[in-house]
C-alpha cells in the first residue's frame, strides 16, 4: 500500500516541500487546465533510487494519474477527482482507516498574467488527520507567457505543520470558492480558520 508511515519525527514534515524548482506545463487549447497542471508535476517526478528517498505519496498519485490517462482502472482502494470548471483536482487511496489525500489547484491572480498552483498532501486515521513523512503544502507561480511555473513561498502565509502547543497542521484547498481551510488538530478537538483569497495572496 502506499500508505505513509506515521512513525516519524515532526521535523521530517518540514521536508515535504522539496520539489522541482521549474516546470513546464504543457497543455492544448487557449490555457492549462487543472490536469494541465497536476500532470506536469507529477509526471516531472522521477526517483532517483541512489539519491533521494522516494515520495510514496507523489509516486503513487503519479501511477494513478498515468492509469487515469490511460482509461484504466484504478487499484483497489484508489480515486481520482477532476473538476475541470473549478479547477481543483484529487487522489485520493484508501486502505481501511487510513486516507492519502493528494489536492491540487489553482488561482488566476489579478494581473491575469500569471496562475498560482498549489499542491497539497495530507494523510488521515479514522477521519482525524495524521502526518505522514511527505505531507505539506507546497505553492509554485504559473506566468502565462512562459507556459512555466515556479516553486515559490506561500503568499500572504507562512505554511506550518504545527503548533507550539502541540497541534498538528492541515490544510484544504478549495473544490468551490477561493479560500484555504487551516486546521489544528490537538486530541479530540479541532480549530479552523479561513485563509482568504484577494487575487495576489491569502490573508
Amino acid at each position: 500500500m502506499k500508505r505513509i508511515s506515521l512513525a516519524i519525527m515532526f521535523a521530517l514534515c518540514t521536508l515535504s516541500v522539496a520539489a522541482q524548482d521549474v516546470i513546464r506545463v504543457n497543455y492544448k487549447g487557449a490555457k492549462p487546465t487543472i490536469s494541465d497542471f497536476a500532470w506536469a508535476l507529477l509526471s516531472n517526478y522521477v526517483w532517483d533510487e541512489e539519491d533521494d528517498v522516494l515520495d510514496e505519496s507523489k509516486n503513487a498519485a503519479k501511477s494513478a494519474w498515468t492509469q487515469y490517462r490511460k482509461g484504466l482502472p484504478l487499484d483497489e482502494g484508489d480515486k481520482i477527482t477532476v473538476d475541470q470548471k473549478n479547477g481543483y483536482a484529487v487522489y485520493e487511496s484508501r486502505d481501511g482507516e487510513d486516507l492519502l489525500m493528494v489536492e491540487m489547484c489553482y488561482w488566476n491572480e489579478a494581473d491575469q498574467k500569471h496562475k498560482l498552483f498549489a499542491y497539497n498532501v495530507k494523510c488521515y486515521d479514522g477521519g482525524r488527520y495524521s502526518p505522514g513523512q511527505f505531507d505539506g503544502l507546497t505553492f509554485y507561480r504559473y506566468d502565462n507567457a512562459t507556459k512555466k511555473m515556479t516553486l515559490c513561498e506561500a503568499p500572504g502565509f507562512e505554511v506550518v505543520y504545527g503548533t507550539e502547543d502541540g497541534a498538528w497542521v492541515s490544510y484544504d484547498l478549495p473544490r468551490s470558492g477561493k479560500d484555504i481551510i487551516y486546521t489544528e488538530w490537538k486530541g479530540n478537538a479541532k480549530k479552523q480558520k479561513i485563509l482568504k483569497w484577494n487575487g495576489r495572496r491569502f490573508r
